[in-house]
């Protein structure tokens, strides 16, 4: 069977589909492009700028905390504590090279 035969078959098949759900649709009164069939919800301007200043200040807040970008501080390690994780870390090797 050749491809455009495959290809004109699937696009038939489709416009039969197209049509079923078209009818389904008027029947049950249902706006396809809204399954839920409700109208568009919006929002007035006064909650829009409720919920922007709102944000802000979680931004504001977040900054605060920390430096500019919201980063924690550096944190340091002792001279004693590089030491021991050194050493940790020459065992971890030796024992490595050691198998080979």
């Amino acid at each position: 069977m050749p491809i455009e035969q495959i290809v004109q078959q699937l696009r038939a098949q489709r416009d039969r589909l197209d049509a079923a759900v078209k009818a389904l649709t008027g029947v049950a009164g249902v706006n396809p492009a809204r399954p839920s069939g409700g109208r568009k919800k919006t929002m007035s301007a006064a909650a829009r700028r409720r919920i922007s200043i709102a944000q802000k200040a979680r931004w504001a807040k977040r900054a605060s905390i920390g430096q500019a970008d919201g980063a924690r501080p550096k944190r340091t390690m002792s001279a004693a504590a590089r030491r021991k994780i050194a050493a940790a870390q020459r065992v971890r090797w030796a024992k490595i090279k050691g198998k080979k």
